[in-house]
């Protein structure tokens, strides 16, 4: 953007403020309305597919009571047999709050499905006397650390039943790099990652989850008080409007504001996480060798 439509949007009147306000919600109730009925079955008839034709025995995912694994596991559920969905709750008792080991513990017993509750901080311990440069006060480093021996433990189960990793990524989490790459990030199949933050909302009221998971904070709960909007500093709603103007109606950063009233730095900020994260979303880049190593 030029310097002087920054200028412009940062001056914007209170009945701007107004306009933008009118804007975001015309945006967010485009995005918001839309056939769940239709989504379900879009996706329930993919799990069902997919896990006969790759012969698996069954689905495998996390549970940690939040709304995205809450949403994947019933989805799961009413796709396939609920013996052939796994969910392991693995708690940490320094950042799982009681209420979301509760709500997973609900969902399971809702459900009928398989579980195992295995808490994490024996293997936590484990590394602290294992792992180099280890430093419990480096909050991200140890977080990421628990995000990925969740997914260890996650292959592990799906390689002894001879299951199928269920990530629970969101298309407003994968988009911004909002997961821990090789960690809550590394699965075999992404039921709701074509779904923004906003709809995967929308679906666990359709799917009649309650209030308590449906609208419960997003948090990937890897450290004591976590949460992600006050980590990403902004909320999803805002940010789900951005990525769709951009994503899906291929609209410049300019007309983003000028159509939905979200300030430019508001936009400019998520739109460089989108940035900065391609690197999670992509292979790792294969240093060429052609002519020198092979014809």
């Amino acid at each position: 953007m030029n310097a002087q439509f920054r200028e412009k949007s940062r001056n914007t009147s209170l009945e701007g403020d107004r306009n933008r306000s009118a804007g975001w919600r015309k945006f967010h109730e485009r995005i918001t309305s839309i056939d769940y009925a239709s989504v379900e079955r879009r996706i329930a008839s993919y799990l069902r597919e997919y896990l006969e034709g790759t012969g698996a025995g069954c689905y495998v995912l996390g549970l940690s009571g939040g709304i995205d694994s809450s949403v994947a596991a019933t989805l799961a559920a009413r796709a396939v047999e609920p013996e052939r969905v796994v969910a392991l709750i693995m708690p940490d008792s320094t950042s799982t709050p009681g209420e979301d080991l509760e709500d997973a513990r609900w969902l399971v017993r809702h459900l009928s499905i398989r579980f195992h509750e295995a808490p994490i901080d024996t293997l936590v311990a484990a590394a602290s006397t294992s792992v180099p440069l280890f430093d419990r006060t480096d909050l991200k480093a140890l977080g990421n650390l628990k995000a990925r021996i969740r997914m260890l433990m996650l292959y592990y189960v799906a390689n002894r039943l001879g299951g199928i990793v269920l990530g629970s990524g969101d298309r407003s989490e994968l988009l911004l790099g909002y997961f821990t790459k090789y960690g809550d990030g590394a699965a075999d199949l992404l039921p709701i990652g074509d779904l923004y933050k906003s709809q995967v909302r929308g679906l666990a009221k359709h799917l009649g989850l309650p209030d308590r998971i449906a609208l419960k904070p997003s948090s990937p709960r890897l450290w004591p008080g976590q949460m992600a909007e006050s980590e990403l500093g902004f909320t999803y709603d805002v940010a789900d409007v951005v990525l769709y103007a951009v994503f899906d109606l291929g609209y410049a950063p300019e007309r983003v504001v000028e159509e939905t009233g979200i300030p430019f730095e508001k936009v400019r900020s998520i739109l460089s996480r989108v940035e900065s994260s391609a690197h999670k979303r992509r292979l790792p880049p294969v240093v060429e060798l052609k002519g020198v190593a092979h014809p």
